[in-house]
């Protein structure tokens, strides 16, 4: 007799979550013959295919396995009994043959069955639920022969907790199967927002839905439980919007009793054994369980999907669910206490032995063993400062009882350095001052580590010598880098990258531009040696800035991409963000952007620009805003470029003192927008602001003297620009500063036209676009004026043979269209109203920008500044900003004056 409530499918609780999503992946469709069902206990199997049927119009059989239903004979007979009780015909005379049957391959029993679906011609469904019960392989093989010849149309669904030994590969190329996997069931945050809601009637906030859901990673049992927790607790206090507690001992005995209590001896030890390893390879359990197996153990676990979720594509890393993870270490702390801190002292021996020092220490802060967290900061917390985690490093430090820090000078040392990639170097001085002292008194007392302390004052030097580049003193810097370098090789520390960085900056800052880029290839190659990627990134960033600053763009590229590939090699934390250069990702976007390539040149931008709205140190502030002015200012959006380069300007006149290096000249860049827009004397007030002696850098000095002589050109002053180039003319050859050299070039053959010097002029021109032409730049000569732009596309070089010069011409004639139909457009009789003539553009002494008339227009629909700033995307002061502006061109001084203006001009109309 059968028992006949294994074939009752599970009522769906009409407050369930719905999850359409999941059943449209159960309907069938083309050519599938089986939906595969797999996850942990928990996950919401039964519940979701029992949804599903419900909504089915096809006819379905259910049957609910369990551990009996491993013996062939019963196992059919079970199967047959679901088609007979979902009315299949002929199914009550084949379960009743097959009592009789004594043929154990009960093939006649399976074959009778095809053929009874067949002759029904209906679209069957059968449901197999917790099919990980059958684990007989007798029964496997017979079930495969089912699925091979179930005719078209036959649709059956397996829900099993483990993945079951059929020829699925087989079944998959054939597209027969639709798998759901954990990750698929798992539900979402707005699925669990709707299930603590609407089916376990909790009022809880968003921010506890969110938490919740982030530490259940979707597992729905594990959210049920806690709602149940809280609402046994006290409903009246839950319903009210109390926080939802994840009660660990209500998981903890559902992992027990559901998932660990139900394996074989072997898999719970190990389960246990490896449950104090945040991640889990083979090498790191075999040494913590001193066993060989551990590999073929995994496998297996992740072939009953345990809860064990991959972390590559090789399966070599792995995790356990966390709040898997919790009850099991639950279970082990309480029942072999002493095992589990053998084991979890073996765990974190193995990770720092392999270079896994921050999951190390995250083991020792939860275990609070801060005496083992001092001796392991000690030892490798400088190398995880320099590799971009001075923040966590501060943190641990924070951590420790203050009396394990007071005597201990590498850790007093190690909050000094993590302080100053942090920015904080106003805190640094009395620290460095104690530190001196504390070293002072162990010399005093015949310290041991004497050595140590030699060490400790290299490191004190080299700080003193970043901080006294924050207060412009090059020579002190200077004098206490040489004094680490000749000091440096008699200590065990590892400093030498960092030092030949700051040496670096010393020498770019001073414009000796050939031992700047030496110094930095020696900090990139003992950064590597040392391993410290932070250090790498910056030295070999820097390198590439100068490389590029001097026009050697392929070197410049070559180096980020090369050092981009070292870090990315040797730095692969996937819990801490991509590691990142000002110095390189502004490189390359001026790599991108001189090759007319705006949209990589944005992508590298992009990253920077997160640094400067979280607040970043001064001196990358004013290198992001001059990269991002710069790509403004190539793309045409001027009054963008304007607006960055203003507060590169002011934030590089008024934090100087803060700053390590000589900041890129950004008035010089802003001049020659100002120019773009017509304003040469705006230019060149901008150029005479600036302060005496601002420039000690060669390349920022040539830039600023090339936009002086463009500003003059602009004025027809071209003898008095005639003089400035030629004595900029040599100096650029000598030095091989080839990116300015094209500029002086093209600037004095524009100054040499205006004199109707033309045969010269030409020279000039030849001369920069063959050398441009080697370099490879392009989008400089779209940067420069209209009236140099039209000799250039006159020349005769220009329209030899070669891609570059093809791709140059095409991109000149394009941009001069561009700026014939826009004038057309503005000129046409189309543009006119009907009734006023089309505004004219001398109109105003000075024309609106494309955002100033954004702002008018919305001005103008009745738009608070706000509500203007929220349309734009913009910050409040910037819609005053342009307000202002909007009202200083129209001579105006408020809204109402603004519009009547706008009206008179037909700015409207237009």
């Amino acid at each position: 007799m059968l028992l006949t409530t294994k074939f009752l499918r599970p009522t769906s609780d009409a407050r369930a979550v719905k999850r359409d999503r999941l059943s449209d992946l159960l309907e069938p469709h083309g050519p599938k013959r089986l939906n595969l069902v797999i996850a942990p206990a928990g996950f919401g199997k039964t519940t979701l295919v029992a949804q599903w049927c419900a909504r089915v119009t096809s006819p379905t059989a259910w049957l609910s396995l369990d551990e009996h239903d491993d013996e062939p004979r019963r196992f059919w007979q079970y199967v047959i009994g679901a088609f007979e009780q979902a009315g299949l015909n002929g199914a009550a005379e084949l379960r009743k043959q097959l009592a009789h049957q004594s043929d154990e391959s009960f093939t006649e029993a399976i074959t009778g069955l095809i053929n009874i679906l067949a002759q029904d011609g209906s679209a069957w469904g059968l449901v197999l639920d917790d099919f990980h019960f059958v684990g007989n392989p007798a029964i496997h093989r017979q079930f495969a022969y089912f699925i091979d010849y179930l005719p078209p149309g036959i649709l059956v669904t397996l829900a099993s907790r483990t993945e079951p030994p059929l020829p699925l590969a087989r079944w998959r190329v054939r597209r027969w199967i639709e798998d759901i996997h954990p990750g698929l069931l798992a539900f979402s945050e707005g699925e669990c927002r709707q299930f603590f809601r609407e089916t376990m009637g909790l009022q809880i906030s968003d921010e506890d839905v969110h938490t919740v859901y982030h530490k259940t990673e979707g597992w729905v049992a594990a959210m049920q439980l806690s709602a149940l927790s809280s609402t046994f607790s006290g409903k009246e206090a839950a319903k009210s919007g109390s926080q939802i507690n994840l009660d660990e001992r209500y998981i903890s005995d559902y992992v027990l009793s559901e998932v660990l209590e139900q394996q074989p001896r072997d898999i719970a030890d190990f389960l246990l054994e490896t449950a104090c390893c945040p991640r889990l390879c083979a090498s790191l359990c075999d040494s913590i369980r001193e066993s060989s197996d551990s590999q073929e153990m995994l496998e297996r676990l992740l072939g009953q999907n345990l809860f064990l979720i991959p972390l590559d594509t090789r399966n070599e890393w792995f995790r356990y669910h966390d709040l898997f993870r919790d009850a099991l270490l639950l279970r082990i702390s309480h029942t072999e206490p002493e095992k589990a801190t053998r084991l979890w002292q073996r765990t974190v021996e193995w990770l720092l032995a392999h270079g896994h020092v921050q999951e190390a220490i995250a083991q020792i802060v939860r275990q609070t063993d801060w005496p083992w967290l001092a001796r392991v900061l000690a030892e490798h917390g400088n190398n995880l400062i320099h590799g971009g985690y001075h923040l966590p490093v501060l943190g641990w430090l924070d951590a420790l009882p203050q009396s394990l820090v007071n005597d201990n000078p590498q850790l007093q040392m190690l909050r000094i350095w993590g302080l100053f990639f942090a920015n904080r170097v106003d805190t640094l001085e009395p620290l460095l001052s104690a530190l001196e002292d504390l070293l002072d008194r162990q010399v005093a007392d015949s310290h041991p580590d004497a050595e140590g302390a030699l060490g400790l004052q290299s490191e004190i030097s080299l700080m003193r010598s970043y901080l006294a580049r924050t207060r412009s003193d090059d020579k002190s810097a200077a004098d206490l880098t040489r004094q680490v370098l000749r000091e440096i090789d008699h200590t065990r520390i590892p400093l030498k990258s960092v030092t030949y960085y700051g040496l670096g900056l010393d020498c770019y800052g001073k414009g000796e531009l050939t031992e700047a880029e030496d110094a930095l290839q020696s900090a990139v190659r003992y950064g590597q040696v040392e391993h410290k990627p932070s250090t790498v990134l910056s030295s070999g960033g820097l390198l590439a800035w100068i490389q590029y600053n001097r026009g050697d763009i392929d070197l410049a590229l070559e180096t980020s991409t090369d050092i981009r590939q070292w870090v990315d090699k040797h730095y692969a934390d996937p819990s801490q963000p991509r590691l990142i250069s000002c110095w390189q990702n502004s490189t390359l976007c001026e790599i991108h952007r001189e090759r007319n390539h705006s949209e990589l040149a944005a992508m590298h931008l992009k990253p920077l620009l997160e640094h400067v709205e979280r607040g970043t140190e001064p001196g990358q502030h004013v290198i992001i805003q001059y990269v991002r002015g710069h790509l403004a200012f190539s793309e045409g959006k001027l009054q963008e470029a304007i607006e960055a380069l203003e507060d590169a300007s002011q934030t590089g006149r008024k934090r100087r003192e803060q700053i390590v290096f000589e900041p890129p000249a950004s008035t010089a860049l802003l001049a020659r927008c100002y120019l773009a827009t017509g304003h040469p004397e705006k230019a060149r007030a901008c150029l005479d602001a600036r302060a005496d002696g601002e420039f000690t850098n060669p390349l920022h000095l040539e830039q600023s003297r090339i936009s002086e002589a463009r500003v003059l050109v602009a004025l027809n002053q071209p003898e008095r620009a005639q003089e400035i180039l030629s004595a900029l003319l040599k100096p650029a050859e000598r030095n091989a500063h080839n990116r300015h050299l094209v500029e002086i070039l093209l600037v004095y053959g524009e100054a040499l036209a205006q004199q109707k010097r033309n045969d010269e002029s030409q020279q000039m021109l030849t001369r920069a676009l063959n050398l441009a032409a080697e370099a490879g730049f392009m989008r400089l000569f779209a940067e420069e004026s209209p009236d140099l732009r039209a000799l250039l596309l006159e020349l005769p070089a220009l329209n030899g043979p070669g891609s570059w010069n093809t791709n140059l011409r095409k991109m000149l004639v394009d941009q001069s269209q561009s700026r014939q139909v826009n004038s057309d457009t503005r000129e046409t009789p189309t543009s006119r109203s009907a009734h006023k003539p089309a505004p004219q553009p001398t109109a105003l002494p000075e024309p609106l920008s494309q955002r100033e008339l954004e702002v008018l227009a919305l001005i103008h629909e009745g738009h608070a500044n706000k509500e203007i700033a929220s349309k734009m995307k913009v910050a409040p002061a910037t819609v005053k900003a342009h307000i202002r502006n909007l009202y200083g061109k129209l001579g105006v001084g408020r809204r109402t004056e603004a519009l009547a203006r706008a009206r008179d001009l037909g700015l409207f109309e237009a």
